[in-house]
């Protein structure tokens, strides 16, 4: 469930270490020899690949909602670029021994469930869903990236990276609201369900899978301690305020 995009005035979301330390610190052949720290991070890649896989159907979607050819074109090309982010976390599940299918398998409950909760109405609705409410799973992951060996870190925060959803979306949910301003009241509304269903989500696949739950809490690579993870979800929701002013939208 990723769409990547961070807000266009937001800083970095992410609390990445100035130096990083233990696990953070080595590169995947030396840090993968912890078979609980692989098993998190084939867990990650897995579901990572999946949310980009779904992704790239929902964009594909929603362009048949699109008012006018160029939009469609528009949705096209970030699908597209979905897609592509799919691949790299594919071949990457393949290059390190793992077969894709199998590590996608776990989560796709959880992913198809969250789409089948949050299906848009409309065009706005799908733009402020890939825009705010798949960017806090994306904010999310760049928090557990800062936590990785170094190899699966740069892949990871390369395929959370933009794909020009946000820019797109501000502009055309920001004009919709200029040209019928009660188009906003109902936006803002659905943004919020997006965001409850949005960390229901992503707390659903961390607790059910062992190997990443423990990463998280500091079982294996640099996980969060209490303290920390209260901070990570501050950030996160920090983030989405800032989103949703982007748009014109009340958090």
């Amino acid at each position: 469930m990723t769409s990547s995009d961070k807000p266009e005035n937001a800083s970095d979301t992410t609390a990445t270490p100035a130096e990083h330390t233990g696990i953070a610190a080595r590169d995947w052949a030396t840090a993968s020899t912890d078979p609980q720290y692989r098993a998190a991070v084939v867990d990650l890649l897995g579901a990572l690949a999946y949310g980009e896989l779904a992704a790239f159907e929902r964009l594909a979607e929603d362009a048949k909602l699109a008012p006018t050819l160029a939009d469609k074109a528009e949705l096209a090309k970030m699908a597209s670029a979905e897609f592509h982010h799919f691949e790299r976390l594919r071949d990457r599940l393949a290059e390190i021994g793992e077969e894709p299918t199998r590590a996608m398998e776990p989560f796709v409950g959880a992913y198809d469930g969250f789409h089948k909760q949050t299906a848009p109405s409309d065009w706005l609705e799908g733009l402020v869903k890939a825009y705010v409410g798949d960017s806090i799973a994306s904010d999310f992951y760049r928090e557990v990236a800062a936590r990785l060996d170094s190899d699966s870190r740069d892949l990871v925060l390369a395929v959370l990276d933009d794909t020009g959803h946000g820019g797109f979306a501000v502009e055309k949910v920001r004009a919709a609201i200029d040209a019928d301003p009660r188009v906003g009241g109902r936006l803002a509304l659905w943004a919020r369900r997006l965001m409850g269903e949005a960390l229901s989500q992503s707390q659903r696949v961390v607790a059910d899978r062992d190997a990443l739950s423990t990463m998280l809490v500091g079982g294996v690579a640099d996980g969060f301690d209490l303290a920390e993870v209260g901070k990570m979800f501050s950030r996160i929701t920090e983030a989405h305020t800032k989103r949703m002013a982007a748009l014109g939208l009340a958090a």
